[in-house]
């Protein structure tokens, strides 16, 4: 990091690479803020903070990006015969329960209703 450079720009820098970490580890359960400030040589606070100032959490990122890959799986035709479950833990969202209570806040139906309509071959606009 260019130290030289004013906070704002070296904070987006870092959110960026953060946030690419956060995606190349979904699938890791075990993925915390702890491990994502470990792994980017910041404190647990700096990293809360930097998500902070973007009006999220660390927590809150890492399960929309969670979500959002489950959400993709469902669509995929190819993954048809996984079960729904197994798609939420695939991406780090164990156990079921809590997967299908995640999703149907997310997007307002559970996972099986979603990867239904997928099959139907509606659009996410129509859902």
């Amino acid at each position: 990091m260019d130290r030289f450079a004013p906070a704002g720009g070296r904070d987006q820098r870092l959110l960026a690479g953060v946030q690419a970490f956060i995606d190349a580890h979904l699938r890791d359960e075990q993925l915390t803020p702890r491990v994502v400030a470990a792994a980017n040589h910041i404190s647990v606070r700096y990293l809360h903070q930097i998500f902070q100032r973007q009006g999220n959490s660390v927590a809150a990122w890492i399960r929309t990006r969670r979500l959002d890959r489950c959400r993709c799986d469902l669509e995929d035709p190819a993954l048809d015969g996984r079960p729904v479950y197994a798609v939420g833990a695939r991406w780090g969202l164990a156990p079921a329960s809590d997967f299908n209570r995640s999703f149907r806040a997310a997007y307002g139906v559970p996972p099986g209703e979603w990867r239904r309509a997928a099959q139907r071959g509606r659009s996410c606009t129509e859902r």
